[in-house]
């Protein structure tokens, strides 16, 4: 398989997913527990990335300390409720401060 069958294959089943979605009656969209998993899967796909981007090194895993610090640094905005782009920008910053710094 080519790199472009893959593209290929790729798009057509995530619209087939998409019009699945779309097809969907509204019944079971309204439905509570649908509603409660379609609210929470995003944070934990999000959370998720946010591990393996972190924490993994290749296949294994492993502890970079200046994106741990710069996750650390992030949690820190967060709790102060600082907006999205001040919480990107901090773990950013410590992140590449730490990198500039040789660690």
């Amino acid at each position: 398989m080519t790199v472009w069958q893959a593209v290929l294959a790729v798009s057509l089943g995530c619209y087939a997913l998409k019009l699945a979605g779309l097809s969907a009656p509204r019944r079971v969209l309204d439905h509570p527990g649908v509603q409660r998993f379609a609210a929470l899967v995003p944070v934990a796909l999000l959370a998720a990335l946010i591990a393996v981007q972190t924490f993994a090194e290749g296949r294994a895993l492993g502890l970079d300390w200046p994106r741990t610090a710069g996750l650390g640094a992030a949690v820190v905005a967060l709790l102060l409720r600082a907006p999205f782009l001040v919480v990107l920008v901090a773990a950013a910053a410590v992140t590449a401060a730490l990198r500039y710094a040789g660690l």
